[in-house]
């Protein structure tokens, strides 16, 4: 069984930083694209980040340029890093694993299997 845990989310003022992080157990991470996604108050699912197994990127214009993801599949886990925030960055993040081993880098959330619970991020003054 696939377990997603996320963490590092918080209260952050407009312009601050944060890093999330998504720890993995169970079988089959370093060869799975892992993604972050998130959800705000009202508002649908969205993409925002992708990286695959050879550590190749993919990013939604709205975070583009201010977020960073990265693995290190030593330690099974996957981060977000997270800078220049806006309010409109509000949202609890999730963290999911590809469906398939060595999947191309997609924003499509039915291409993902398993899920985090997430973790609230509040970008406030």
């Amino acid at each position: 069984q696939v377990q997603l845990v996320e963490s590092g989310g918080g209260l952050v003022q407009p312009g601050g930083s944060l890093r999330l992080s998504c720890a993995a157990s169970g079988r089959t991470f370093s060869s799975r694209t892992m993604g972050w996604f998130r959800q705000g108050p009202g508002k649908e699912r969205e993409f925002v980040a992708a990286v695959n197994w050879r550590s190749d990127t993919l990013y939604s214009d709205s975070v583009k340029g201010r977020f960073t993801i990265s693995r290190d599949n030593a330690k099974r886990t996957v981060y977000l890093q997270m800078n220049s925030l806006k309010p409109e960055d509000t949202a609890v993040y999730h963290c999911a694993r590809s469906r398939v081993d060595y999947a191309t880098l997609r924003p499509d959330p039915r291409d993902y299997d398993y899920w985090g619970q997430g973790t609230q991020v509040t970008v406030s003054s």
